[in-house]
């Protein structure tokens, strides 16, 4: 099948209610439009740095990430990316009966590396026959030029996806995690991708259960995504890890993580607000490696707590789109023109 650069993000013409049973638009059902099959990622490391942790501009760790930049697999981290390839294929493969595989540039910030090594390693990446694409996780904070223009080279000869870790519109809790970015510099990193990038399938990682947090301040972050170039959102649940600085403030009582149902409240005021051709990756993150979660206990398993969110959302009838209000143009130039955007604050 000839390869076709991502076109999607239109407009829904319907209210949708369900997508085979999910009261949300998956990602995998895209995938399986656009490959014909499943199609699952293979995480990999490349990078072994960010600008954080290296201390540019007076920046500091975040306060969650721990010593492995989020990695799937930090055992295999410093192998040769084929090995990794050869290793996390088979394991992926085997656990989700799939031939065809992206490769995802995961661990730290994979824009953080020399031009030259990262073809390097889409090209060992392609190599593979049942590889079908990339996948590219940044900052909104390290998008050069020359790295935009490589995606898009790649793009027209394979499926690339860039997901930027956002985490937050709020400025208040960026600053409190220390991404060292502002919601403006994310908005604007998304609109330099998507008019450098017109063939790049572009997504965003938000995360929810912040000190403070309120429904209204989700459903904030989903009016905002509204407005963006993007063609996708992956949730994250904020849990505290061991050997971070979110774990000493929890050791203090400074941060308490936030209850799986508190948490299916945000997942479902985040997703009755988001635009229904906008395709979600998870509802919620896995901490895998259980000797290093401090907090909540809950974050240990997977489908238990997927059942649990589908379980709360179809309860209380609530699906993707439901309360979408359609194109707010002075939100829209607010939210150009960096102006505050909140409608729940002055």
């Amino acid at each position: 099948m000839e390869f076709e650069p991502n076109r999607q993000n239109t407009e829904p013409e319907g209210l949708i209610r369900d997508w085979e049973g999910k009261p949300y638009n998956p990602i995998s059902l895209f995938y399986r439009g656009l490959f014909g099959s499943k199609v699952f990622k293979v995480p990999v490391a490349l990078a072994d740095d960010c600008p954080n942790r290296r201390g540019l501009k007076g920046m500091e760790t975040c306060n969650f990430c721990d010593v492995h930049g989020s990695f799937a697999y930090p055992e295999n981290a410093n192998k040769e990316l084929k090995e990794q390839i050869d290793r996390h294929m088979k394991k992926v493969g085997e656990r989700c009966n799939t031939d065809k595989f992206l490769i995802y540039f995961q661990a730290y910030t994979t824009t953080f590396l020399q031009l030259k090594r990262l073809k390097e390693a889409f090209d060992i990446a392609l190599s593979y026959d049942n590889v079908v694409g990339l996948v590219v996780g940044t900052r909104p904070d390290c998008l050069s030029p020359a790295v935009m223009r490589t995606w898009e080279e790649y793009a027209q000869k394979t499926f690339v996806a860039v997901e930027v870790g956002v985490q937050s519109f709020d400025n208040k809790q960026l600053d409190w995690m220390k991404r060292g970015h502002d919601r403006q510099q994310s908005i604007t990193g998304l609109h330099r991708i998507s008019e450098n990038c017109p063939s790049i399938n572009l997504g965003v990682h938000l995360m929810f259960g912040w000190p403070g947090e309120q429904i209204e301040d989700v459903i904030d972050a989903a009016k905002i995504c509204n407005h963006l170039p993007i063609h996708n959102v992956k949730l994250h649940n904020l849990h505290v890890l061991k050997e971070t600085p979110l774990a000493e403030l929890h050791a203090r009582g400074e941060f308490e993580a936030c209850s799986l149902d508190n948490y299916s409240a945000y997942v479902g005021a985040f997703l009755g607000h988001l635009r229904q051709d906008i395709a979600v990756h998870r509802l919620a993150a896995l901490a895998s490696r259980w000797d290093e979660l401090v907090a909540p206990d809950w974050a240990r398993h997977r489908m238990r707590n997927f059942q649990y969110i589908i379980d709360y959302l179809n309860d209380r009838d609530i699906f993707q789109g439901k309360s979408y209000e359609g194109q707010d143009l002075e939100y829209q130039r607010k939210l150009i023109e960096g102006e505050n955007i909140s409608y729940w604050s002055s």
